[in-house]
C-alpha cells in the first residue's frame, strides 16, 4: 500500500488535539505512519510537498514534518510529466499546490492521496473520472481499510 499526503494532512498530529475532528485526524495519520515506519505501507515524498512544506513559518512544526518524512521510502522529483498533468488539473479549478500533489501522486501511483483539506477533497469527488489516484480524508481511508481486512480475514477463515 503506497500513500502520499498533503502538507495538511502531514501537519495534523502537530495541531491542536482538542477539537474531535483534528484529534481522529491526528491519531488516523499517526496510525498510518506507524504502518509505514514497520514497512507495511510505503509513504510517499515529492518535490511538491517538501516545496509546500517549505512554507511553513513555524520552523519546529516544519522540523516534526520533516521528521515524520525520514520515512518514505519513494520521492517523486518534478518531472515535465508532472507539469503537464497539474496544468490539466488546474484546468479542472485545482490550486497549483493541489494540483502538483495529485499529478506527483498519479506520477508515483500511489493507492491513495490523503488530504484533511475538505476543499481538496470535495473539488476531487466532483472530478473523480478525471483522477487517476484515489483522494481521501485519513480517517475515512483508515477505516476503509480495516474494513477490508477484517472482511478478508473472516473470508479466509
Amino acid at each position: 500500500m503506497k500513500s502520499n499526503s498533503n502538507a495538511c494532512c502531514l501537519n495534523r498530529p502537530f495541531d491542536d488535539q482538542t477539537q474531535s475532528r483534528i484529534y481522529l485526524e491526528a491519531q488516523a495519520v499517526m496510525t498510518i505512519m506507524s504502518q509505514c515506519q514497520s514497512g507495511t505501507w510505503k509513504l510517499i515524498n515529492s518535490s511538491a510537498l517538501i516545496a509546500e512544506l517549505n512554507q511553513t513559518p513555524d520552523l519546529s512544526r516544519l522540523e516534526n514534518v520533516k521528521k515524520l518524512l525520514g520515512i518514505a521510502k519513494i520521492k517523486v522529483i518534478n518531472s515535465a510529466f508532472i507539469e503537464n498533468r497539474a496544468a490539466e488539473l488546474q484546468q479542472l479549478g485545482f490550486s497549483s499546490y493541489d494540483a502538483t500533489h495529485i499529478a506527483s501522486a498519479e506520477r508515483s501511483q500511489a493507492d491513495v492521496f490523503l488530504t484533511t483539506d475538505d476543499r481538496l477533497f470535495k473539488k476531487a469527488q466532483k472530478n473523480s473520472q478525471l483522477i487517476n489516484v484515489k483522494i481521501n480524508n485519513p480517517v475515512q481511508w483508515l477505516a476503509l481499510v480495516i474494513q477490508a481486512e477484517e472482511s478478508n480475514d473472516e473470508n479466509s477463515t
